[in-house]
């Protein structure tokens, strides 16, 4: 009984440190995205609070955690208060699903599809946060953003469905270890599925040149016009993680993890973070790079485009593994 209740207060310990740790990481991509905007467009960056500018991120955590939290007339104040919680919790639970290192990690047997289930329940947070504002602009925003968000979870959902043909599971694990058994990155096989989940990803975590729900000059922010403080500062919590998240399933789904580690010993987790950096430097990048898209090209290029892509190429790798046999035996039918 006594071991029981100390492998529990110890699993809840880590589960605490583990989520601080994200935030932490949350908080410091800020900085360097701002520290890499500043050095892509010849800017300085933030260099005055702290060395070089490193507690610029807790700086502003501050700030939005003493300002004023403004609660609009006529809202419902409970759906209002929800949604932003919701969005972050979602954001920071669906980490647990994720192989980050050999010995703490997650082995479900069904983690891409624990994946997508808290992937479509954030939009929820969005649509209710635009709905419960009861103002107009926040009710588009919200709307808009669920539409971009429904439109690119199909191609993606087409993109992880032929990884699991392929490597025949639904455990990501599974998709490490099969790159690691092949000596093959799936970045190779499936270069056009890779290429079109990396700007799917843009879209669904609405990053430029993506970032039409928070579109100043065309909607007063979107969905989250109404919030302030603390829980405007959930949401963006919610949406950097995300980012950070969508770069490691990148990096299990077509870097191999990190599976480096066979060939030049270096740390597993090393490894890993540092293909899920180079993933993070492609947003960067991109939002200092792009114009912003028009909402009717952004619609244009998820279902025109991405979508008969996808199913095309699905399609086709469907075909090439039955015609050669090569369908994992736990898919065959």
């Amino acid at each position: 009984m006594l071991f029981f209740t100390l492998s529990f207060i110890f699993e809840i310990l880590f589960n605490i440190i583990y989520i601080l740790l994200i935030l932490l990481s949350v908080a410091f991509t800020t900085l360097a995205e701002r520290k890499l905007m500043g050095s892509l467009q010849r800017r300085i960056g933030p260099n005055v609070t702290g060395i070089f500018g490193l507690l610029q991120p807790i700086a502003d955590g501050l700030k939005l955690l003493l300002k004023e939290m403004i609660i609009p007339k006529n809202v419902n104040v409970l759906l209002f208060l929800f949604a932003p919680f919701l969005v972050l919790v979602l954001s920071l639970y669906i980490w647990f699903f994720l192989p980050i290192t050999k010995q703490l990690h997650s082995d479900v047997n069904l983690g891409i599809l624990y994946i997508l289930m808290v992937g479509v329940l954030e939009i929820y947070g969005i649509l209710l946060a635009g709905w419960s504002s009861n103002s107009k602009y926040a009710l588009l925003g919200g709307l808009r953003s669920t539409a971009q968000m429904i439109s690119y979870e199909i191609s993606l959902s087409f993109i992880i469905l032929g990884i699991i043909f392929l490597v025949g599971s639904f455990n990501l694990n599974d998709i490490i270890l099969y790159q690691i058994n092949n000596d093959l990155w799936l970045i190779f096989p499936l270069l056009p599925f890779s290429i079109i989940f990396l700007v799917s990803i843009l879209a669904e975590t609405n990053r430029a040149p993506f970032d039409l729900p928070e579109a100043e000059a065309e909607i007063v922010a979107g969905y989250n016009v109404e919030y302030s403080g603390f829980l405007f500062a959930l949401f963006f919590l919610g949406e950097y993680s995300n980012m950070l998240f969508l770069s490691c399933l990148f990096t299990i789904f077509f870097l191999g993890g990190g599976s480096l580690v066979t060939l030049i010993g270096l740390p597993y987790t090393l490894i890993f973070a540092f293909k899920s950096l180079l993933v993070l430097f492609f947003f960067i990048w991109i939002r200092a790079t792009l114009p912003r898209y028009r909402y009717d090209q952004l619609m244009s290029l998820g279902w025109k485009v991405f979508l008969p892509l996808t199913f095309g190429y699905l399609t086709f790798l469907i075909s090439y593994l039955y015609i050669f046999n090569l369908f994992p035996i736990n898919l065959l039918f």
